[in-house]
C-alpha cells in the first residue's frame, strides 16, 4: 500500500521511512511534493490534521489515496509543556537545531526538574477527508549539554533512561523502536490493517 507523507522536513521523512521498512506490511511511504504551510493549531492533533489537509489537496489524487503529516515536539515540565507545537521555532522564525538547542539549555540552568517527553500527533487523511489521529510519546530529561550526532532536533539533548544515554547517541533502529514517531505510525499501521480507514471521523 503506497502511503503519502506531508513533510518538509527530511529528517522526519527518513525515520518514518525507516520504520515503515521496519514494521513490514507491505507499507511505501512517500513524499507529496509542496511547500509548507503555515501552522496555526493550538495542539499537536490540530496541527497535525491542518498540514494533512493541506497537504492531500496538494497531491490532488483521488479515490481514498491517503495521505498522512505529523506534529511533533517536545514539552518540558518545568517550562509548563513548552516548547511543544513551537518546537521548531522555540527560537524564533528561522531557527536552527542548534539555536533552539542553546535556547533551552539557557531555559533550564539552574532548574533541577529536566523532566520531558516528546510527542507526536498523526493526522490520516483519506479522499480529502479526516480518517483518524493518532498519537506517541517518549519520556525522558534533558541533559545540560549536547550528546551525540545521530537524529535531529532535541535528540542529543534528550536522555532516555532505559537507554542509558541521549536518543543523539542512540542508533536510528534504537531509536525507532521507541520513538514517539515510531508509536503513532505503528499505531496508524494497525488501524490500516484492521481496514477501519473507509469512514472518515466526523468533525
Amino acid at each position: 500500500m503506497i502511503i503519502f507523507c506531508g513533510t518538509s522536513n527530511q529528517g522526519k521523512l527518513r525515520e518514518f521511512q525507516q520504520v515503515a521498512r521496519a514494521c513490514g506490511g507491505g507499507f511505501e511511504l512517500r513524499a507529496v511534493e509542496a511547500p509548507p504551510p503555515e501552522e496555526h493549531g493550538r495542539t499537536f492533533e490540530e496541527t497535525a490534521i491542518e498540514k494533512a489537509l493541506y497537504y492531500g489537496r496538494n497531491l490532488g489524487a483521488g479515490g481514498m489515496d491517503y495521505v498522512f503529516a505529523d506534529d511533533s515536539g517536545l514539552e518540558v515540565d518545568a517550562l509548563g509543556g513548552a516548547p511543544g507545537v513551537q518546537s521548531a521555532r522555540f527560537a524564533g522564525p528561522g531557527a536552527t537545531d542548534t539555536d533552539n538547542n542553546r535556547l533551552l539549555i539557557t531555559k533550564l540552568n539552574g532548574i533541577q526538574n529536566r523532566a520531558a517527553r516528546f510527542v507526536c500527533a498523526i493526522a490520516l487523511v483519506g479522499g480529502g477527508e479526516l480518517i483518524q489521529t493518532f498519537r506517541g510519546a517518549v519520556a525522558g530529561r534533558i541533559l545540560h549539554e549536547p550528546r551525540g550526532t545521530h537524529g535531529f532536533g532535541y535528540d542529543p539533548l534528550f536522555y532516555h533512561e532505559p537507554f542509558g544515554c541521549t536518543f543523539g547517541e542512540a542508533d536510528d533502529a534504537r531509536k525507532n523502536s521507541v520513538s514517539h514517531r515510531a508509536q503513532a505510525l505503528g499505531a496508524m499501521f494497525a488501524y490500516l490493517k484492521g481496514d477501519h480507514a473507509l469512514h472518515p471521523v466526523a468533525r
